[in-house]
């Protein structure tokens, strides 16, 4: 996806992020009304009996708005916002019978919601704008191999490198470091113990006499 320009986002950065504050202390405070006064909520409303959904709203309301002004992107809590809101539009939308005699109430409430929804989409979208403008466009390195010349021009290049002096083996241990690399040589020492001495003499059968002849076959 190419990079979005500045000019081609809604609102500049620091706008987009006083919306998303603004939006987070507006849902801090609606969720402490929902859940500290659900019966006084639902009363205005005109729908009694919806006191745990809107204290369950509370509780999500107040954790959105922490979580968008704590975070270094409230993009993401934004669109969760949006998803909360068509929740409440669709709970208000419950209140919007005609035998409910707050039912001016609900389209007050039902439009709020509404223009909130709307302000939560444009701030989530300028600031994914916002931060795909400094992401800036994708590049390929695909036909890059690392190295700054090809493997043939390079070959031979460090023949006549000579290792610093202090990058070299001491002078005392030198005659150990020379010996060790010098080459391999035929191994003189003894065998390793394996728990049992090896046979020097004949072997000997049953009754002490010694074992002539081929095995069997």
């Amino acid at each position: 996806m190419p990079a979005t320009r500045p000019d081609q986002t809604l609102l500049s950065r620091r706008t987009a992020d006083t919306l998303a504050k603004g939006l987070g202390l507006f849902s801090i405070g609606l969720g402490l009304v929902e859940l500290l006064a659900p019966r006084r909520v639902t009363r205005t409303l005109g729908m009694p009996g919806f006191e745990g959904v809107v204290q369950a709203y509370g509780v999500r309301e107040i954790t959105n708005g922490l979580a968008i002004l704590v975070t270094h992107d409230p993009a993401p809590w934004l669109w969760t916002r949006v998803g909360g809101d068509a929740l409440d539009l669709a709970t208000l939308a419950t209140g919007l019978d005609s035998e409910n005699s707050r039912r001016s109430h609900v389209m007050l409430a039902f439009a709020a919601v509404a223009g909130v929804t709307a302000a939560d989409v444009l701030c989530a979208k300028a600031l994914e704008g916002q931060r795909e403008t400094h992401r800036g466009p994708f590049r390929d390195f695909s036909d890059r191999s690392g190295f700054p010349r090809p493997p043939g021009a390079m070959r031979g290049a460090a023949r006549d490198f000579e290792a610093p002096k202090d990058f070299r083996t001491p002078e005392l241990l030198r005659g150990f470091d020379q010996a060790r690399f010098a080459g391999s040589k035929p191994f003189t020492g003894s065998a390793p113990f394996t728990g049992s001495k090896p046979a020097t003499g004949p072997q000997s059968g049953a009754g002490g006499q010694p074992v002539t002849g081929s095995p069997a076959s």
